[in-house]
């Protein structure tokens, strides 16, 4: 493990003293360069929590990764860098499923004159780390909170991003994220086993594909657009995601959870004409 070649990972060539400037630069560096992706659960692949896999994974093979796998990575390399960093079990709670077990999500502590949260593996959270107290912090137009009752503390996402989580300020290892690793990847109940997700940070916003829906955020608007054949799928995750992927049995399976996920929601599939997200280029469809 080298962190020359993390910092050539996230093309990130600036200055290595240990500072908030510092933290600031490699959370947004990191976001922008790798993507959040489930995709080996899907391609039949187990997600191995070990910094030395994780590291084999996003950085030599230039792949993405999931909560465990960013911010154990981003954990190892501030500690590589002079970062005090903890690793905090955080909890994602969904109404349909209140029964949510400590540490289905991974975030860090980094302690500097004060304490952030920082967070490159929540999707489609915050680009820049934010100061743990109390309150509103605007990124790029958009709105994040931060709120604690007692130990445990809120953060509440932006209006396009869906739910937040909670987490304590309790130090973890990463292997007391072992269970909750092996579960959500291996559980017909998880939402992870369920559907393939994406999610990239652009200097404008937000691009995610869920499935065959690949939809571009920004803070004013919103464009959306079903992915309706193999290769354009294979190049929405290379030219978008930057994923380079065979993905022959992983497409048929995507577009068949579309059809019926369509099928159940009884909806039309959007139009298929809505420009190809900014600032990349349209692949072509052949």
């Amino acid at each position: 493990m080298d962190i020359n070649k993390y910092l050539d990972r996230i093309n990130y060539t600036g200055s290595r003293k240990p500072t908030e400037a510092l933290l600031r630069a490699l959370h947004r560096a990191h976001l922008l360069a790798i993507s959040y992706e489930n995709l080996d659960i899907h391609l039949g692949y187990p997600l191995v929590l070990a910094e030395e896999s994780i590291y084999e994974k996003i950085v030599t093979r230039r792949r993405g990764g999931w909560c465990y796998e960013m911010n154990g990575l981003f954990a190892w390399a501030l500690r590589e860098l002079g970062f005090h960093v903890q690793l905090l079990a955080g909890t994602v709670r969904n109404p349909e499923r209140p029964d949510a077990i400590e540490g289905n999500h991974l975030a860090l502590l980094v302690r500097l004159e004060r304490p952030y949260l920082a967070d490159v593996g929540f999707g489609n959270g915050f680009l820049e780390p934010l100061p743990l107290l109390p309150g509103s912090y605007q990124q790029n137009g958009y709105t994040y909170h931060l709120s604690h009752d007692g130990p445990r503390w809120f953060f509440h996402n932006h209006a396009q991003g869906g739910a937040g989580f909670d987490f304590t300020l309790h130090s973890h290892r990463l292997a007391d994220f072992a269970d909750q690793n092996h579960n959500l990847q291996t559980s017909p109940d998880s939402p992870f086993v369920n559907l393939t997700v994406c999610h990239r940070f652009t200097p404008q916003g937000i691009i995610s594909l869920r499935g065959a829906v690949l939809k571009q955020y920004m803070p004013d608007q919103v464009s959306e657009q079903i992915i309706d054949s193999g290769p354009r799928y294979t190049a929405v995750l290379a030219d978008i995601f930057d994923l380079q992927l065979t993905t022959g049995d992983l497409w048929a399976r995507v577009w068949k959870n579309h059809g019926s996920w369509v099928q159940q929601n009884q909806t039309s599939a959007p139009n298929l004409a809505v420009p190809y997200p900014a600032p990349y280029h349209r692949p072509p469809t052949s």
